[in-house]
């Protein structure tokens, strides 16, 4: 048997906890916040505790003969888990706290790229309360404000021009806001064109590619109202994007790669585990926005589900740095999955409302994210609840099997209709068109 430890209680950790579980000689222990009754369902033991609790951690982690561990969120990684648990001898899927700094510092990662002379990164200055006041000379010199505070925010901290804010005067007025909390605050030229997510397995040294996926993160249909943690995401059976050429996807992946090459050389400690970037692709070409150092939530409910090659073998490869001898393999299948979210989510969301859940089609696929499942049943926390997928061989396909699984949760709920379908994919294949792309 293999013993496997899975720190998280979101979707994203359903979908690793059900890719896991594939393999029929894995034992899964579960460490969560709130009970995830899809991570229950497939978990022989499961802990409560806070992520910060780390003696209780350790208490459950020792008492466990455990093979390896895996880490999704970001808060643990950012907070030395994977430290925490490779001290007691559990080899851990999950970058350490100081290569976790990837996500967790805005500022470290565009000078790890700039010092490395990778190439991405937009003009951009890193500002604290000693240099603040040169913020606004080098904010004339950009085309549009972007403004990063330094540290984890949960997707919702960046403002940008013209959607948050727009005088320089209010820039400067959320870089003050951003600098009470945070050391510092990345300000950046704000880029048009099209996101996409870009995620690989590394152990350090190899690193391998998993299908392009685009995230919606505004919470209203066709792109409007506040940022969220994303609304729901799509990917196609080529594991490209309509947008994107060949060369756009051979470009991200090198900076990838000479990312994870560059963290080595600068701490001396391999990143294992998942590697995201965010990228945009624009009139000149692919540029990072930042990157994650765990899978994307949403964007891991497209992939994984495709994932051929036995995920605990891949695991086992990352932890062992032998991931060069891995066949890493996908289905040709298109995926489109949406989120199902408390009524007047991000702003002023429903909150401790329960929600039922039907028979899902054979075609979809539904994983519990913030969900307690108690006595009576499963209730809704204030942030996103249930995700759907819609698997098939085309979008067309999968995005209608997605709204019929939508169909099946009943509560005070809403979710937005358009990610997937074909009138908001050419919407992004136009944008592209009209910036000079073809």
């Amino acid at each position: 048997m293999v013993n496997v430890l899975l720190i998280g209680n979101g979707a994203r950790e359903h979908v690793v906890a059900e890719t896991l579980k594939k393999n029929s000689d894995v034992k899964l222990y579960s460490y969560m916040q709130s009970r995830n009754p899809g991570i229950d369902s497939l978990s022989e033991e499961v802990e409560i505790g806070d992520y910060d609790d780390f003696e209780l951690i350790k208490k459950f982690a020792s008492s466990l003969n455990l093979d390896f561990a895996f880490v999704g969120p970001e808060g643990p990684l950012s907070n030395g888990m994977a430290d925490l648990l490779e001290e007691l001898s559990i080899p851990t899927v999950g970058p350490r706290k100081e290569l976790a700094k990837l996500e967790s510092s805005k500022s470290f990662t565009r000078i790890l790229v700039e010092e490395n002379g990778i190439e991405g990164n937009p003009k951009f200055m890193i500002f604290d309360n000693n240099n603040l006041k040169e913020a606004s000379e080098f904010m004339d010199t950009l085309s549009g404000i972007v403004i990063k505070p330094d540290g984890l925010t949960g997707g919702k901290g960046v403002q940008v021009q013209g959607d948050h804010f727009q005088t320089k005067e209010e820039a400067i007025k959320y870089c003050e806001d951003v600098l009470v909390k945070h050391p510092h605050v990345v300000v950046e030229d704000k880029l048009d064109g099209e996101e996409f997510s870009f995620m690989c397995f590394t152990d350090g040294r190899t690193v391998l590619p998993m299908p392009l996926v685009q995230d919606h993160k505004r919470a209203l249909k066709g792109d409007k109202g506040p940022n969220t943690g994303g609304m729901g995401s799509y990917s196609c059976a080529d594991h490209s994007l309509p947008f994107l050429k060949k060369e756009d996807v051979d470009t991200a992946l090198k900076i990838n790669k000479e990312v994870v090459e560059a963290i080595h050389k600068k701490t001396g400690q391999f990143f294992r585990g998942i590697i995201y970037g965010g990228f945009i692709i624009t009139k000149d070409g692919v540029k990072l926005i930042e990157y994650n150092a765990r899978f994307g939530d949403p964007e891991v409910m497209n992939v994984l589900p495709l994932l051929k090659t036995d995920f605990v073998d891949v695991c086992k490869a990352i932890i062992d740095h032998k991931l060069d001898g891995i066949n890493l393999e996908f289905e040709n299948k298109a995926t489109v999955c949406k989120y199902i979210v408390p009524e007047g989510y991000p702003a002023s969301p429903v909150k401790d409302e329960m929600i039922t859940i039907g028979e899902i089609p054979k075609n979809a696929k539904i994983y519990y994210s913030s969900v307690d499942k108690r006595e009576g049943g499963i209730f809704m926390t204030s942030s996103r609840a249930v995700a759907v997928v819609g698997i098939a061989d085309n979008i067309e396909e999968s995005e209608k099997f997605s709204e019929q699984a939508v169909s099946c949760v009943k509560g005070r709920v809403f979710h937005r209709f358009d990610i997937g379908t074909k009138e908001l994919i050419q919407k992004r294949i136009d944008h592209m068109e009209s910036l000079g792309r073809k």
